[in-house]
């Protein structure tokens, strides 16, 4: 066989052996071992075993990976994010379908500390859902807007995603931070236009709120929420004016979400050590798929496999028709794999594809992570779904809460379809930075 035909089989035995439930970093470096063993030899294969995995964690830029999960941790140990929602409820009381809006400003705020899709809709699902269960909103609606909402872990910044594609891409993550502020903030507003045009249209979806918050609820709003803003702000703000690194931010981050803490005298040793262990245990764990997407990309650049693909793919010269062939395939893989497990599955693959076709790379990262929300959501395998419903018990059905999420998903690909034809919401920020 020849070394192309050997890697597209090789893509198919990935496939089934994902089918087979193997973890998808196991995976990737069995099939790329054996398949360099194949196109090469055994000494070359445990070569790459040997190298491979020692050059990618020595990368001094994934610190920041371990750094921003710890950030994220901490922020939701020492209860920095805790009155969130009551606090979003005060100001946005008024809105159709408020309660639900509350919950989608509250995670796009969570998402800026959490960096991470899962925590944001796991805690704002056990603090919003039951309160909007008990005033008579719908169920769907209740849980749609935190399974949807809580997807904006991955685009507004600093996002693991975002860290892990810089990387393996090679461009600025600085950039990509940037890149994600302003379609972070299109997703959220869309997802709240959705709500109140469907409250409007359908009041029986949410009661009307009676409350009407005085100036001092507004005030303890104001004082309640303030440490959150100021974190994210003083992250992303001191990567943008480049007094540190993306890489050192998540350390500062880590640093100064311990000093609001004990300003705030919410610090704990307890609690330090559940962030320290949590960040631990996810790093360990995306670091796994990430050496075994580093050996797979190796193995696919020693088949030619990715110029086989650009040869036979790019029969157009237009970028916009490539990235929908491309939007098309991450839908599909959404439905049944993780993001970050797509991510570095398809990376080896299409980073090629992108390159010859001269796409920008800042750009498409934003698409790719937008996809990725999506099919978060998108079932049978939405994560977001499950793990709300694994919060919630028995309070909600899996039907009812995929019901609710099928109205955000419409809201999500109208955003995706804005961010493919205006590059401009994705660039106009990055081009800004020194």
């Amino acid at each position: 066989m020849e070394r192309v035909e050997i890697g597209l089989v090789s893509i198919g035995v990935l496939l089934v052996v994902l089918a087979l439930r193997v973890p998808i970093g196991i995976a990737l470096a069995l099939v790329a071992f054996f398949g360099v063993a194949i196109v090469t030899n055994s000494n070359v294969a445990f070569g790459l075993l040997s190298n491979v995995p020692y050059e990618f964690i020595g990368d001094w830029s994934l610190s920041a990976v371990p750094m921003f999960m710890f950030m994220g941790f901490l922020a939701t140990e020492m209860k920095l994010t805790s009155s969130l929602f009551k606090a979003m409820r005060i100001f946005l009381a008024g809105l159709p379908g408020s309660l639900a809006v509350s919950s989608v400003a509250a995670c796009a705020m969570f998402a800026a500390a959490s960096g991470s899709s899962v925590a944001t809709s796991a805690s704002m699902s056990r603090i919003a859902v039951p309160e909007m269960l008990k005033l008579g909103y719908n169920p769907g609606l209740a849980t749609g807007s935190i399974a949807s909402a809580g997807t904006l872990g991955s685009l507004i910044p600093p996002s693991i995603l975002m860290v892990i594609f810089g990387i393996f891409a090679e461009v600025s993550i600085g950039k990509l931070f940037a890149a994600g502020v302003i379609p972070g903030i299109l997703s959220a507003v869309m997802f709240c236009l959705m709500i109140i045009i469907r409250v409007k249209l359908n009041p029986k979806l949410a009661p009307e709120m009676i409350e009407k918050p005085s100036a001092a609820d507004r005030m303890w709003a104001m004082r309640e929420t303030w440490p959150l803003p100021l974190l994210v702000f003083g992250v992303l703000g001191g990567i943008y004016i480049g007094i540190f690194t993306p890489t050192e931010a998540g350390a500062v981050g880590a640093g100064l979400t311990i000093l609001i803490a004990l300003m705030q005298r919410e610090f704990s040793f307890q609690r330090f050590w559940n962030s320290a262990r949590q960040a631990v245990e996810g790093t360990a764990s995306i670091f796994i798929i990430a050496v075994g997407a580093g050996l797979f990309a190796r193995f696919m650049a020693l088949t030619g496999v990715p110029d086989f693909l650009a040869t036979s793919f790019l029969t157009s010269d237009s970028q916009i028709i490539l990235i929908l062939q491309l939007s098309l395939m991450f839908l599909l893989l959404g439905c049944f794999l993780d993001s970050i497990g797509i991510m570095l599955l398809t990376l080896p693959i299409i980073l090629p594809l992108l390159h010859q076709a001269d796409v920008d790379l800042i750009w498409f990262g934003i698409i790719l992570i937008k996809l990725l929300e999506i099919g978060l959501v998108t079932p049978p395998v939405g994560l977001n779904v499950f793990v709300i419903k694994s919060s919630l018990g028995k309070l909600v059905t899996l039907p009812q809460i995929f019901r609710g999420v099928t109205w955000f998903i419409f809201a999500d690909l109208i955003t995706l379809g804005l961010l493919i034809a205006f590059p401009l919401i994705s660039l106009w920020l990055p081009s800004m930075m020194q």
